[in-house]
């Protein structure tokens, strides 16, 4: 018999970090996210059936300094100044509790927080909907495609997590992340 590991809760949150050093920006914005003390494990893109949001608080409070924790994590680091980078976690779950979910990660340049959020709720929601065996038309709006869900019966809710930054003036290191935490 071997034990697994299926999260219970998981959490959202976000930061941003500004440093001299490309390493202590991204420290900085892990501080801001309420994260930096654990040792992070990145994994992919999963939101196991019967897994519970809580809030970021609640969640941190079921951690422990330095222990290891799993999560789906996007960041963006830029020294160019006034460059817009974004961090954007995106979740999609089906209605009936009992079936999986996904969760999608974005990190790049250019994008609007409005923009990033749509994007990452629409990777989301789209790899869900090819596992439930909607076929879709990869250039059709997100927008039109959430009403093709609708109409089709497919029931999911889908929401993001988006940390947008400009790069620093002075050419500091400026990261921003975003995360998906899951907890035991």
């Amino acid at each position: 018999m071997h034990a697994s590991f299926v999260p219970k809760q998981m959490f959202f949150t976000k930061g941003v970090g500004k440093h001299r050093q490309n390493l202590q920006s991204f420290e900085e914005a892990l501080r801001d996210a309420g994260i930096a003390e654990y040792n992070l494990v990145r994994v992919s893109s999963i939101f196991p059936p019967g897994c519970k949001i809580v809030s970021r608080a609640r969640g941190i409070q079921q951690l422990t300094p330095g222990q290891i924790v799993f999560c789906v994590l996007a960041e963006t680091r830029t020294n160019e100044p006034n460059r817009l980078g974004c961090a954007g976690i995106g979740l999609a779950r089906p209605a009936e509790t009992s079936r999986y979910g996904y969760i999608s990660e974005h990190h790049g340049f250019g994008m609007t927080q409005k923009a990033c959020a749509d994007y990452v709720e629409d990777m989301a929601a789209t790899m869900l909907a090819t596992t439930l065996g909607f076929d879709l038309d990869p250039d059709t709006a997100y927008n039109e495609r959430k009403e093709i869900y609708q109409a089709k019966g497919m029931n999911i809710e889908t929401r993001a997590t988006v940390q947008t930054v400009e790069g620093d003036k002075n050419g500091l290191w400026t990261t921003c992340c975003a995360a998906a935490v899951l907890i035991p």
